[in-house]
């Protein structure tokens, strides 16, 4: 028999157990997520973060603020976050597109107390296809492969993170 005060699996919040809200990014101007909800159900999909004519060099980040506040109010408190991590990009302007991209989900994440963790490329590549070098294509159909559906490969990618999570760390942070 266990104490009143004591936690039993029945009791423990959902923050302490695999019932959490899961984030996988793959961050761009074009941003791929897949959120995996405290019920198990994964959704997923694309939003773009391209500034407008007249937008000031700030807003594509304020979107992004507002972007993952308004998930978070739609999804439930969101309990994790990953985020692919890209080492090394084709160019200068995608270079600060991400590195802003990140400073700002990782200052979100710390003002709500949400821990995150960014994962190399090619951990996800191959784990989802089986070679780290594995090409948009490939993404694409590993996603499929698994019933997924993706509108792209940014979404390809945060589906196959989301299932690297999954399956490798069982969720948990």
């Amino acid at each position: 028999m266990t104490h009143p005060n004591q936690n039993t699996i029945q009791n423990v919040p959902p923050a302490f157990t695999l019932q959490r809200t899961l984030l996988a990014l793959d961050l761009g101007t074009t941003t791929g997520w897949a959120l995996r909800a405290p019920d198990g159900l994964i959704t997923s999909g694309t939003v773009s973060f391209k500034p407008g004519r007249f937008d000031g060099g700030g807003m594509r980040y304020l979107r992004f603020t507002n972007w993952l506040s308004e998930l978070e109010r739609l999804s439930g408190p969101i309990t994790a976050i990953w985020f692919e991590e890209v080492r090394r990009h084709a160019g200068t302007d995608a270079a600060h597109v991400f590195g802003g991209l990140m400073a700002t989900l990782t200052a979100w994440a710390e003002l709500r107390g949400v821990p995150y963790q960014g994962v190399p490329v090619g951990t996800i590549k191959k784990h989802a296809t089986g070679k780290g070098n594995a090409s948009k294509t490939a993404m694409m159909e590993a996603a499929l492969n698994r019933g997924f559906s993706p509108a792209d490969d940014n979404e390809a990618d945060a589906i196959a993170l989301l299932q690297w999570v999954l399956e490798t760390r069982g969720g948990i942070a």
